[in-house]
């Protein structure tokens, strides 16, 4: 799959605002609007842009507090069990299988600590979780959109 030095500068323009218009974004890539949107569309069918999304700060809607959660299951639990104990929960945002001594880091979002508190122990009564451990958020440094 080549991603060339225009379909980059087409790429960073969406990804800093994914309602730019083809014409805006040819400005910036020093192409015509039909050859952007014949780029973008060829992105797309590739699978080098998978979509475009809204971006809401979580804050406004009422999740104010962060953590990573560290899992730790018991030996033989595989992924796909991990991904469906997880997925019925709206507050796990993310979640990664690592390497290290956990088995997997949750992000999730909660109202306050007290909600949080919650969140920790739902994944906590999970029959093959052994242990957790969690950091919050206190603020975030970078911030960068894929």
């Amino acid at each position: 799959m080549r991603v060339d030095d225009t379909d980059r500068k087409i790429l960073a323009a969406l990804v800093e605002d994914g309602r730019s218009t083809y014409d805006e974004i040819g400005r910036r890539a020093s192409l015509s609007a039909p050859a952007v949107k014949r780029r973008v569309d060829r992105l797309r069918e590739r699978g080098v842009l998978r979509g475009f999304t809204a971006l809401v700060d979580p804050a406004a809607l009422g999740a104010s507090t962060e953590a990573l959660i560290e899992l730790f299951y018991a030996p033989g639990i595989g992924l796909d069990r991990v991904r469906e104990s997880l997925r019925p929960l709206p507050e796990v945002v993310e979640a990664w299988s690592i390497t290290g001594d956990a088995d997997c880091i949750v992000r999730v979002r909660a109202r306050d600590p007290q909600d949080l508190e919650r969140v920790i122990m739902e994944l906590q009564r999970e029959a093959s979780v052994v242990r957790t451990r969690s950091q919050v958020v206190m603020s975030r440094l970078i911030e960068r959109r894929d």
